[in-house]
């Protein structure tokens, strides 16, 4: 294999020849008219009776691969639409435009016209009548049987992964797709889409370490948002009824295949619904979404198959602790009997910690990920629920659901808690409780609390995590396939 360097200069040069010959590296004159996978559709290729359709044809796009036989060459190139083979012929173009085509490289960028034809082989073909080069590649892309595969090559440079991975660009399609169809779908149920801050002046509506910043012209910190629930329930006190927002939410946390510092939600409250109501929209827009998206409710994750046909399983958290992780319902009722089991399976427990809180640690270690067709878990503890309604026949639970799949949460939900004596209870406790970490409810947001003081109609609402939906829809192992350009530490110097 030659030497990296080596290859780079070869392209130098021949940049420098093509340029003495009067070529423009960088043009930006030509305007393609037509997609390559318009009219070199994959069917095409596939059904030799497939007609052609006639006329002059004008495309651009990326060389792929090229194949030279002296006084002609057959190339595949490559748009946003997909890719297409060309014929380009020494007698066809004349010696001049052949003598530049001799010195392109895969990479480079050229705009075609043509006609189609079928070979001797039957593949339908672009035959060129004139090109023109429009930009030139200075580095060579991974090689066509190797690939790129590199995972970490992948993630940090993106842009070779969309060019040379197929599937990985369908994926992004579909990530696209998914939330043009989420959007669609609330909007058509009288849901108005909104934008709240992104830099709140204090942490909350979630329990999560925030990233703090400092605006200089107020000389104040301000926390990136780690969730916008508070700013939305403002909404529904200042008189929208149903409010949405798919944007950004930001975590000074972990990495993982299921974690990035930043993220994609969905969230969206609804004046006057409960959340079972919200369990029955979230169900039919998912398995909606299925079908929109892959012509099924009948999936494949990671080698498993994921059923999304309606109605989906419903547990209480109680009933998923004993019928699935075997617990009896007498440790669950027992508050120290519940504690105690947390900590002879090696659950750490903050010293504040209540059973609550004990139980849902068991919850996630015992019987998450043995939920694979989506469930719904509800009756939560109303200890872990700060921003829930409680539950009308039993205050110890909040009116909450959550949703997983593939064993891994997917959307969070409750009806509101919109009584502000005990929100401001439930806030100040939270912040008293709060732990080492002081980062985590720095303090309570009393504006928010004014606004309940106001007047909060009852309400639900919900978050989904965009992310996590796309990887369960487009069978991706990790957060970072569905996500374009995922933080990685820095790159090591060679």
């Amino acid at each position: 294999m030659e030497d990296l360097n080596e290859i780079l200069q070869q392209r130098r040069d021949k940049a420098q020849e093509m340029a003495d010959l009067g070529v423009d590296l960088y043009s930006n004159t030509f305007k393609p008219l037509h997609g390559i996978a318009d009219i070199l559709p994959p069917e095409a290729a596939e059904d030799p009776d497939f007609a052609l359709s006639a006329g002059e044809k004008t495309i651009a796009g990326r060389i792929m691969l090229m194949r030279s036989f002296g006084k002609a060459a057959f190339m595949t190139l490559q748009d946003s639409s997909g890719r297409g083979q060309v014929y380009i012929r020494k007698n066809d173009v004349g010696e001049d435009l052949f003598n530049i085509f001799n010195k392109l490289d895969i990479g480079d960028f050229i705009g075609c016209k043509g006609t189609l034809f079928r070979t001797q082989k039957g593949e339908p073909t672009l035959k060129i009548s004139t090109f023109k080069h429009i930009t030139k590649s200075l580095r060579p892309l991974p090689e066509k049987h190797q690939g790129l595969k590199d995972v970490e090559v992948r993630y940090r440079q993106r842009y070779l992964d969309l060019m040379v991975n197929p599937e990985v660009r369908d994926v992004f399609k579909k990530r696209g797709q998914i939330i043009r169809f989420i959007r669609e779908y609330l909007e058509e149920r009288d849901y108005m889409e909104v934008e709240t801050p992104m830099m709140h002046p204090i942490s909350g509506g979630a329990t999560a370490k925030p990233f703090q910043t400092h605006h200089n012209a107020l000389d104040m910190d301000l926390y990136l948002r780690v969730a916008p629930e508070l700013y939305l329930k403002r909404l529904l006190v200042g008189g929208f009824d149903r409010v949405f927002e798919i944007n950004r939410n930001f975590r000074n946390e972990g990495l993982s295949t299921r974690h990035n510092p930043e993220f994609t939600m969905l969230e969206f409250y609804q004046a006057y619904a409960t959340y079972e109501e919200l369990m029955e929209l979230t169900e039919d827009m998912i398995s909606a979404l299925s079908m929109e998206i892959n012509n099924t409710m009948v999936i494949e994750f990671e080698g498993q198959e994921v059923d999304l046909t309606p109605p989906w399983k419903r547990y209480t958290m109680d009933e998923a602790l004993v019928e699935i992780a075997g617990i009896k319902q007498e440790i669950l009722d027992d508050p120290e009997k519940i504690i105690a089991f947390a900590k002879e399976n090696h659950i750490e427990l903050d010293a504040k910690a209540g059973p609550g809180k004990a139980k849902m640690e068991i919850f996630d270690q015992f019987v998450e990920e043995k939920l694979i067709n989506p469930t719904f878990i509800t009756a939560y503890p109303t200890e872990v629920s700060p921003l829930a309604r409680c539950n009308d026949d039993d205050p110890t639970v909040a009116d909450r659901f959550e949703l997983f799949v593939t064993g891994r949460e997917l959307a969070n939900a409750f009806s509101e808690l919109n009584d502000p004596i005990d929100q401001r209870y439930r806030l100040e406790q939270q912040v008293e409780h709060r732990g080492e970490d002081e980062e985590i409810f720095p303090e309570v947001d009393y504006d928010f609390i004014r606004a309940l003081e106001y007047g909060m109609p009852p309400a639900a609402g919900e978050g989904i995590g965009i992310d996590r939906l796309a990887m369960l829809l487009t069978n991706s192992a990790s957060i970072r396939d569905v996500i374009l350009f995922p933080h990685m530490r820095p790159e090591t110097k060679k």
